[in-house]
């Protein structure tokens, strides 16, 4: 199969040769030249030196130069003309002009014909035939030669990560240094050597866009198999059947493409006039018509309706594009092909790079700026190839657009300069925001990770989104204000302008101003994270997220409140290098204070030892002292040294544990209590005993 590929290649390209050999061997048949007419009376000396003139290439250029610029010169002086009548004209003349041409191209062939038969002849038949050969089949034989030597390794290549474009694109390369060595290694006379430099190219456009489009169909085969694996549906990506159709129709397309381009480049040296070449363009362009046809009807897809109706559609709009080309107007072709070809290009780089992504696993997968700059930057190449050359169908060239002063090359300069610096910050913003992601996506820190480490990872979780904001708006503003300068338009009165609205919306926002530098401020002095605890006021909780203006805050009970920097004030971060924790005991008067500090150092000692709570002590639990005296029993005050955030668990656990040891060791916690104490009263000892007598005796009680 690759011998039959090696072999198409080289039959296309011997096309080229037989289409010019076609023509100039049917020169002699087709027509006579006025050399060769049949003279009933011989023409005066001065009739046959100006006719021979007339027909030597310089001259011809000029004239075809001074015939297409005489339309517009003419159209220029015609300032009631409308638009439409002036585009009429112009595609009247110039398919006058193509049409005048078919009159002279059987002359323009037998000149080619003497021209390029008669370098040959003067050079030597078999020499030339050689050299043909050999730029024609060389390259083609050291690469089957290179394939037989590296047959084995090719499979290593293939199977190791990052190296799937590597059995394609190496063939390719050899078989180009090959075709340009044979080509180099060989003296030329100037008309062979233009047809053979243009030969090379077309081999080498053809063999690349082979080995591209067999990586393509490749990658998007490896994508789907990968996806199907591992139980995902994916109704975009595209499966290898249908890659393959369309790899095969597109590559049918661009070689016909080429060898229509190297036919049209090789008319040039045999003195062809620029209309005869068009002449030549128009009818091959129709068999690239019948191409684009036949793959539009014949593209995988549901045979209802909709689909014919979408067939015949693209139909029409080919040949509408046709028709286009033939009347001259090339800006208009290069806009409907980008219309119709550009976002699909685009969407099949992408789908590419995302394809060499997911089965380049070990290569790209973790070099998320080699993949942006992959992608973004072919996108950028695409689109701005399609600019540079939408600008050269305009007639506007580098030179002309770099000095020219006319309105066209103004307007030209300042919009493909403007696409190339919006492409360049798009390219920008994606890499850096490639490089901030990243960055914010870095796979956690373990345990053993150090408190500085934890710090720097929450430090660069808090500034990272903030920088990437910032960043995308002077991005923006900077490529805007730049693509306004390319195009004409003063920007020293816009940043003037920009800088008096400021100060009023200054004047007008001053809290917002206010929150804004705050918080900046806040910022830079580093004074709280994403993640940490703060207080503030009334305001307390976790810090989840910034903006520009503002900071939210978790509260431990759930509540998420969005407070303005400029109304944070003074801030409190319990989360910052350590805490201490103050526990307060009250026990009674006759405990032993000895006896209860050991009690308190052993349970310290024991929370050190824990492996739970150990990591987070810095200093181990410990008694102070006696703090003061009270109503009813001795305080004491208890502290210990621990992380932030840590000393609440650390707490809970050194409570319980004080409680068991105070009661296994005899120490009682103090409470308060009420004692009623005194001495009974004579007189109300002696009014009851006289109550008793009375009520023994039966009488009244005296008052």
């Amino acid at each position: 199969m690759k011998r039959g590929r090696a072999g198409g290649l080289t039959a296309a390209i011997s096309g080229i040769l037989a289409f010019i050999a076609l023509f100039s061997a049917a020169s002699p048949g087709f027509c006579q030249t006025p050399a060769q007419a049949p003279a009933a009376a011989a023409p005066p000396a001065e009739v046959r030196q100006m006719m021979q003139l007339m027909q030597t290439p310089e001259v011809k250029q000029w004239m075809s130069t001074q015939m297409a610029a005489t339309p517009a010169a003419n159209a220029a002086s015609e300032n009631q003309m409308s638009v439409l009548s002036g585009l009429l004209q112009h595609a009247r003349r110039h398919v006058s002009m193509v049409s005048d041409a078919a009159m002279t191209l059987p002359s323009q062939i037998g000149n080619a014909s003497s021209l390029f038969f008669g370098e040959i002849a003067a050079t030597g038949w078999p020499r030339m035939a050689a050299q043909f050969l050999a730029i024609l089949l060389f390259g083609g034989i050291v690469e089957s030669i290179a394939r037989y030597a590296f047959r084995r390794r090719r499979r290593r290549l293939s199977q190791m990560a990052g190296m799937h474009l590597a059995p394609r694109v190496i063939p390719a390369l050899i078989f180009a240094a090959a075709t340009v060595f044979a080509l180099l290694s060989f003296s030329w006379p100037p008309i062979s050597q233009s047809i053979a430099i243009v030969i090379v190219v077309a081999l080498i456009v053809q063999r690349f866009t082979i080995c591209l489009g067999g990586v393509l169909v490749d990658l998007i085969g490896l994508a789907r198999a990968e996806e199907e694996r591992q139980g995902v549906t994916a109704p975009a990506m595209p499966g290898r059947a249908v890659a393959l159709f369309w790899y095969r129709r597109c590559a049918v397309f661009v070689i016909y493409f080429i060898f229509g381009w190297a036919v049209i480049q090789s008319t040039e040296p045999l003195g062809y006039t620029p209309s005869g070449r068009l002449l030549i363009g128009y009818f091959l362009g129709i068999g690239l018509l019948l191409i684009a046809i036949e793959a539009v009807w014949s593209r995988p897809h549901k045979d209802d309706e909709r689909g014919h109706g979408i067939s015949w559609a693209f139909t029409v709009y080919f040949l509408l594009l046709w028709s286009i080309w033939v009347a001259g107007f090339n800006w208009l072709l290069w806009l409907g092909i980008y219309a119709l070809l550009l976002p699909r290009v685009l969407a099949v780089s992408t789908l590419a790079v995302k394809s060499l992504r997911q089965t380049e696993a070990s290569f790209l997968a973790t070099r998320r700026i080699a993949t942006v700059l992959l992608d973004r930057g072919v996108r950028a190449l695409i689109i701005g190839f399609a600019a540079i050359w939408l600008g050269r169908m305009l007639g506007v060239g580098a030179d002309t657009m770099a000095a020219g002063d006319r309105m066209a090359d103004k307007i030209a300069r300042g919009v493909i300069g403007g696409v190339v610096i919006l492409l360049a910050a798009d390219l920008l913003w994606h890499v850096v925001k490639a490089y901030i992601d990243g960055k914010l996506l870095d796979s956690p820190l373990d345990g053993t990770a150090t408190d500085e480490e934890k710090a720097k990872r929450a430090r660069i979780q808090t500034l990272l989104p903030i920088f990437r904001n910032i960043l995308a708006v002077v991005i923006a503003v900077i490529a805007v204000l730049m693509v306004l300068s390319g195009l004409g338009i003063e920007i020293g009165p816009l940043i003037a302008g920009a800088g008096v609205v400021g100060v009023a919306v200054g004047f007008g926002a001053q809290t917002i101003v206010k929150d804004v530098i705050s918080g900046m401020f806040y910022l830079w002095d580093d004074a709280f994270r994403v993640g940490e605890y703060i207080e503030s006021g009334s305001h307390k909780g976790v810090v989840e997220a910034f903006s520009l203006r503002s900071v939210k805050l978790r509260h431990h009970r759930g509540p998420l409140t969005t407070v303005p920097f400029g109304e944070l004030g003074a801030v409190k971060n319990l989360n910052r290098d350590w805490t201490i924790d103050k526990i307060s005991l009250n026990v009674k008067y006759d405990t032993d204070l000895v006896k209860a500090k050991k009690v308190i150092k052993q349970i310290g000692q024991t929370l050190l030892e824990n492996p739970e709570f150990g990591p987070h002590i810095i200093e181990t639990l410990k008694m102070k002292g006696v703090e003061q005296f009270g109503e009813f029993a001795i305080e004491i005050r208890l502290s210990m040294m621990t992380k932030p955030g840590e000393q609440f668990v650390i707490r809970r656990n050194a409570l319980a544990m004080i409680r068991n040891a105070f009661k296994e060791n005899g120490i009682e916690f103090a409470v308060p209590t009420v004692q009623v104490a005194g001495d009974r009263d004579a007189d109300l000892d002696a009014a009851v005993a006289r109550y008793a007598a009375h009520a023994r005796a039966g009488g009244e009680p005296a008052a």
